[in-house]
């Protein structure tokens, strides 16, 4: 009896968590949300899938003719699975640090933008210009014009107890 009240609760504070995210981005009240919105909501859960699998989950929550908007009744289920089944979690912050320390091949502690810049536009999965303006303006100590990525990584690493 126990454990059904006790997933019961973690559905309940799962979908409670989910409904206050999606409601943040619903301007019009009308339990939708713009399809550009997704992303943003599911990272503010603390899920950071790739954008492949972002497109995937988009295309999971459309309507079989895409109107641009994902309804909440199509968005809670789908992504309470997500988050019970705690997927697209975050990288550790130990694997994060060592990213970092590949990429400052001098072992000065930091980066300049430019570089991170260069490293994430043009490797890999490309960030937008749009991601790396939002990325740096977090990223970059405003006295010393470098990323000292050790305080940017404990910024950013999510509590996974969440």
């Amino acid at each position: 009896m126990a454990d059904k009240y006790n997933a019961e609760t973690i559905i309940t504070e799962t979908q409670k968590r989910i409904s206050n995210a999606f409601d943040v981005f619903d301007h019009e009240s009308n339990k939708t949300v713009d399809v550009r919105e997704i992303g943003t909501i599911i990272r503010s859960l603390g899920c950071f899938p790739s954008e492949a699998e972002l497109h995937d989950v988009i295309a999971e929550l459309e309507e079989e003719e895409p109107t641009g908007f994902v309804r909440y009744e199509k968005f809670l289920p789908t992504v309470t699975k997500i988050l019970l089944e705690r997927k697209f979690r975050p990288i550790p912050e130990d694997l994060l640090l060592q990213a970092f320390e590949v990429l400052d091949q001098q072992k000065r502690g930091h980066l300049e933008p430019e570089e991170l810049t260069k490293y994430l536009t043009q490797e890999g999965e490309p960030f937008t210009q749009e991601e790396m303006d939002e990325m740096l303006s977090a990223a970059v100590d405003p006295d010393k014009n470098v990323i000292l990525y050790k305080d940017f990584v404990s910024m950013m690493t999510f509590d996974d107890s969440r």
